[in-house]
């Protein structure tokens, strides 16, 4: 059989004049990386925004080119791009982050250009809801689910000298001019069926992190998250201890990853094993990691699991913060006679394990918006917010909080609630305050709401898709007035030291030991 390499390519990153490029380092590709690898084939990576060891980076990252839509690209050049792929078959692009949907299909259009021949493989939820613009661009297969299997069944196609992948589930392929889906259904492989979906997520491969460009992300220092002392060394990655959610709020993609979707049931709630997070993060460690992110849609979910496994993670000595995965509703009891109050074990668990910074995703501080658009995932009535905050503050927790502003159908009086609660939590502990305002990302059933009832238009890019901006149009409240609400909410909220910190980051050169501010977003 011929050696089939695949290489897996996060493409130059864009942003805005008035934000911070951050490079991506998603953990699509160290697993995909990592199932390729243990089936015994060649796999790569190369982050395109920072470049390997035969690129120089600060030339790389402090020479951002402006695109024609006024965005600023970083990354290395379309020839060192071409030359990174040259001698691999399987070339992926995820698109996970609507506004590096362009990057992915400009990527996508460039290799194509140059080698016709290479099968592009392109995952992610814009790819699987946009399928049109990703094929036009010569994406060879859209994989519509999880892809660790996937991915193995288009190199052993390829192995086979063939091209023709239409009995692979799961997946889009062009055939004759004509977009065909060939079905959620399982992979049968020996007589042996694999679900549609993994869940017993200790069969999934061991991401393969050392293939990131890691000591490159820790020299440019922009983590997605985390709050960090001047001065500071960071050495970051992120992991996942479970994937899915037990909530479908409207505006997040889980919300479309039902049974009978083309993605299936991968939005629900699947988890590790104890022993398969100490083994990674123990990975982490050797690799020289400090920092770990748990990027988990719902860390907290299981909160017995999340009890044990925190006291697990104590002895290993790792800093862990939380991106996503901390709701309200679980650092609260619910049981007989302690509705809505402290949860203190499982705050003593956070505080034990590292963790530093809980952020509070309060979204709205409206019941109706809550249900109707967030799962009904907090009770505004019945949680003891002020008894919380003043916990965490007691417990030397920093605790910023996120809402959001601009739903279609939200009134003026609704948004103004929210903005005055945030007023309020500050006076009460809140570290901080980000207010957001609603985006409709692909495969959300905010946007599927969004299209059918006009808040989006027709020719609407995700590129300019932004939270500080209005993404609709329609709505109660008009697009100007919620960046005004928003902008006005946003600093009257925060301090001025928290302000300057988020608008400014100390980077050290590496050639000169020159300290450079750079902007970053509010």
């Amino acid at each position: 059989m011929p050696d089939i390499k695949s290489i897996f390519i996060y493409p130059p990153e864009q942003n805005w004049p008035d934000t911070m490029c951050k490079p991506n380092g998603s953990l699509a590709y160290p697993y995909l990386a990592g199932s390729v690898l243990r089936y015994g084939s060649e796999a790569a990576i190369y982050d395109a925004c920072v470049g390997n060891d035969s690129d120089d980076l600060w030339d790389i990252f402090d020479n951002p080119k402006e695109l024609e839509s006024g965005m600023l690209k970083t990354g290395v050049s379309d020839e060192r791009i071409l030359s990174v792929v040259k001698d691999y078959d399987i070339v992926g692009l995820t698109s996970i982050f609507s506004h590096q949907e362009t990057m992915v299909l400009t990527t996508a259009a460039l290799i194509k250009s140059h080698f016709p021949e290479k099968i592009i493989v392109s995952g992610g939820v814009n790819a699987r809801n946009r399928t049109k613009k990703f094929f036009d661009a010569g994406i060879s297969i859209i994989c519509a689910s999880e892809s660790e299997r996937t991915i193995i069944e288009i190199v052993r196609v390829l192995e086979k000298k063939s091209l023709d992948f239409s009995e692979i589930p799961n997946i889009y392929i062009r055939k004759d001019g004509k977009e065909i889906f060939t079905g959620n259904k399982p992979i049968i492989r020996k007589g042996k069926v694999a679900n549609d979906i993994i869940w017993d997520l200790d069969e999934l491969p061991l991401p393969a992190w050392d293939l990131l460009p890691n000591k490159r992300y820790w020299e440019v220092g922009r983590p997605h998250g985390g709050h960090f002392k001047e001065g500071e060394v960071l050495r970051y990655a992120s992991m996942m201890t479970s994937r899915g959610c037990p909530f479908r709020c409207a505006y997040c993609h889980i919300s479309g990853e039902v049974h009978d979707s083309p993605s299936g049931s991968i939005g629900n709630y699947r988890i590790k094993s104890d022993d398969r997070v100490i083994q990674e993060l123990e990975i982490l460690k050797d690799l020289g990691v400090k920092q770990v992110f748990i990027e988990d849609d719902s860390l907290l979910a299981i909160k017995p699991r999340a009890k044990r496994l925190l006291k697990k993670i104590k002895s290993l000595g790792l800093q862990i913060l939380d991106v996503n995965g901390v709701n309200i509703l679980h650092l609260l009891r619910w049981d007989k006679g302690n509705k809505g109050e402290v949860d203190y074990e499982i705050l003593e668990s956070l505080q034990e394990a590292g963790f530093r910074e809980i952020g509070l995703p309060f979204e709205s501080a409206n019941p109706r918006i809550i249900k109707k658009y967030a799962s009904s995932k907090w009770d505004i009535e019945r949680s003891n917010i002020p008894s919380l905050l003043k916990s965490l503050q007691d417990m030397g927790f920093r605790v910023p909080g996120m809402f959001m502003l601009g739903y279609p159908d939200e009134s003026r009086e609704e948004i103004m609630t929210t903005v005055n609660y945030a007023y309020d939590l500050i006076g009460k502990g809140l570290s901080s305050a980000s207010f957001f305002l609603v985006m409709p990302l692909p495969g959300t059933k905010l946007f599927d709401d969004a299209i059918a009832n006009g808040n989006l238009p027709k020719d609407y890019s995700p590129d300019k898709m932004h939270w500080q901006k209005a993404n609709m149009v329609n709505t109660e409240v008009p697009p100007e007035e919620l960046e005004q609400i928003r902008n006005e909410a946003w600093e009257t909220a925060n301090g001025a030291d928290f302000v300057k910190y988020k608008q400014k980051m100390r980077v050290v050169d590496k050639h000169s030991g020159e300290i450079h501010e750079r902007e970053e977003e509010n």
